[in-house]
């Protein structure tokens, strides 16, 4: 996909001061045996603006999803800030995050997974609206029905269960469900990973549509950097746990300055041999993020190159 295509398809951001979602210096590690220590997220600090996409990409491992757990308070951060429409939800306990979870919600990668077989799909969408305590009854009903509608499923579909519908019909059920309580975040994990690649564009293009029509904000986390070149406003760049690059989306496609980003973007598959790059291609394995008692990774630092565009010194 080219650039110019990417630039039609995406929504225009338009100029906020006060963005949605603050993350300052994140940090998440797990205790392993031996007093070692896997440090999954280092030092990230990034910002999500109101209606805008913001991509988060690298290769398995390097703490996307950790990261985006992280933001939704599905784990505890070790350290770090962050912020969702100004309030500090760090340390917030699972009672007082209750009043935040309505502005935040998330899609995961497997849509079959992510539903109950023993329950209708209308339960499934419907189940946050009980919880919160939004709607019943027939007013609950209405609320699944216009929600099925939304994302381009049938009224009459509600009273189904997920083994009768197919993975992309599965993922819009979830989409649906993600919408019922109007959130302002959307973290997208891996949602279309899953996915055939005709249907993966019928997704990403609901997706799109539903943020204009919603002003929704989407953390768009995902390996698939054709995807991400469609949907996304910026991109951050993640490798072991930490942003080593971040910037707008054409800086981050047309001029990538960290050497990951650029190999990165060398192992796409392209099949003009006129476009492909001739740096040589990363074969060795990652390195581990588990690191010894007393011993820890070496601090990455964000260098502006260009408005907007940052790259971590090599």
């Amino acid at each position: 996909m080219t650039a110019q295509a990417a630039d039609a398809g995406a929504a225009v951001v338009p100029a906020v001061e006060d963005p949605l979602v603050t993350v300052e210096q994140l940090c998440k590690v797990f205790p392993v045996s031996g007093g070692a220590k896997i440090h999954a997220v280092e030092y990230v600090s990034l910002q999500v603006d109101r209606g805008e996409t913001l991509a988060v990409v690298g290769e398995s491992g390097c703490g996307k999803s950790t990261l985006a757990h992280l933001i939704i308070r599905l784990l505890d951060p070790t350290s770090g800030r962050i912020d969702l429409d100004g309030a500090d939800i760090t340390e917030l306990s699972p009672r007082a995050m209750r009043q935040h979870r309505q502005k935040m919600q998330i899609v995961f990668q497997d849509p079959f997974a992510s539903l109950d077989p023993r329950r209708t799909v209308g339960r499934a969408v419907g189940e946050p609206l009980r919880v919160h305590k939004v709607a019943s009854g027939d007013e609950l009903k209405r609320r699944v029905g216009d929600l099925f509608e939304r994302v381009g499923l049938e009224r009459s579909q509600t009273g189904q269960f997920p083994h009768q519908f197919s993975g992309g019909q599965r993922q819009r059920i979830c989409i649906a469900r993600a919408l019922a309580l109007e959130p302002e975040l959307v973290i997208a994990d891996e949602a279309v990973s899953a996915l055939d690649v005709s249907i993966q564009a019928q997704v990403i293009n609901l997706m799109m549509d539903l943020q204009t029509e919603m002003g929704l904000s989407y953390l768009f986390i995902s390996h698939d950097l054709a995807v991400v070149e469609r949907i996304s406003h910026r991109v951050a760049v993640m490798y072991l746990g930490q942003i080593v690059e971040l910037g707008p989306r054409a800086a981050i496609f047309e001029n990538p300055q960290h050497s990951y980003t650029q190999r990165l973007l060398d192992a796409v598959p392209i099949a003009d041999p006129r476009r492909r790059r001739e740096r040589a291609l990363l074969t060795s394995e990652i390195p581990s993020p588990r690191w010894a008692a007393g011993e820890s990774p070496e601090r990455v630092n964000l260098v502006e190159v260009e408005p907007g565009h940052f790259v971590g010194a090599e």
